[in-house]
């Protein structure tokens, strides 16, 4: 069985990161490893939220793995909170990256134009080195414009100008650069990606729904991790994450006493499965 290894935090209540990406890679068949890198009561939409930084006991688990020689399919990071985690990611790639294994990097950390707040240009920076140390990485637009000091334009944007973001972005040093959030068409949005070893781009698109939900991009990023994991290629892996997502939201819609907190993706488990049979 392939095993993936995720590295981010943990909200107990709130459907995002760990909570999310657990269940979704596990959906795949495939064995799901965790490294908290925070436990907080709920996420940050919530008011009065608890949080424990767990940067602390990452180093001691990684000696731990090491020692019993613990490998991984795959390594899979979403929100990084200091740059003390960005460091041990960094050496955590190092020490259990293989020739047949991939890196894959969301560097969470902005949207809308703004980065999260408790984030700075500095932090941009140190990510984006993250993320050349990466084989795939899948920023948002405003992420990309903070990585590559370049003006956020939110629309209005052709796919010369999506194109140019993709090169520059795997000039950081990763192989395979997908852009999410993007759109040529008001009623369209979906993903762009490029291949610096083939020179190949590909797109996929979506109808754009009338709604906005916490904790999508993580829905997607896990998607895409496990449909990789089991050797979907990336053009299909693409597809499936962005469908299942897209599925996940039209569910949750449907819905009329859904919580306001995240999408019900648990309930799309069946469609997730069908289409990776």
């Amino acid at each position: 069985m392939k095993r993936i290894l995720t590295i981010q935090d943990i909200s107990c209540v709130g459907k995002c990161s760990l909570t999310v990406a657990l269940p979704i890679i596990s959906a795949f068949g495939v064995e799901t490893s965790v490294l908290p890198t925070a436990v907080l009561s709920t996420h940050t939409m919530f008011k009065g939220f608890t949080f424990r930084d767990l940067t602390c006991d990452i180093e001691d688990i990684e000696k731990h793995w090491l020692d019993q020689k613990i490998d991984f399919d795959s390594i899979y990071t979403g929100y990084l909170g200091s740059f003390e985690q960005l460091e041990l990611c960094s050496k955590i790639f190092k020490d259990f990256k293989k020739k047949d294994n991939f890196i894959l990097v969301d560097p969470v950390m902005a949207d809308n134009g703004k980065l999260y707040p408790g984030f700075d240009q500095n932090f941009a920076d140190n990510m984006a080195v993250l993320c050349g140390k990466a084989d795939i990485i899948v920023p948002n637009l405003t992420e990309a414009s903070f990585m590559l000091h370049t003006p956020y334009i939110a629309e209005g944007y052709d796919e010369d100008y999506i194109k140019d973001l993709l090169v520059k972005l795997t000039d950081l040093g990763c192989n395979k650069a997908i852009l999410t959030g993007v759109s040529f068409e008001k009623d369209k949005l979906g993903v762009y990606t490029y291949d610096k070893n083939t020179k190949e781009y590909f797109s996929y698109f979506r109808e754009r729904l009338p709604v906005s939900f916490h904790g999508t991009g993580d829905i997607f990023s896990s998607a895409l991790c496990g449909a990789l994991a089991i050797d979907k290629g990336i053009e299909e892996s693409l597809k499936i994450a962005v469908d299942y997502t897209v599925e996940s939201i039209k569910v949750t819609m449907d819905n009329p006493e859904h919580n306001w907190y995240g999408v019900e993706f648990e309930k799309t488990f069946p469609y997730l499965i069908d289409r990776i049979k």
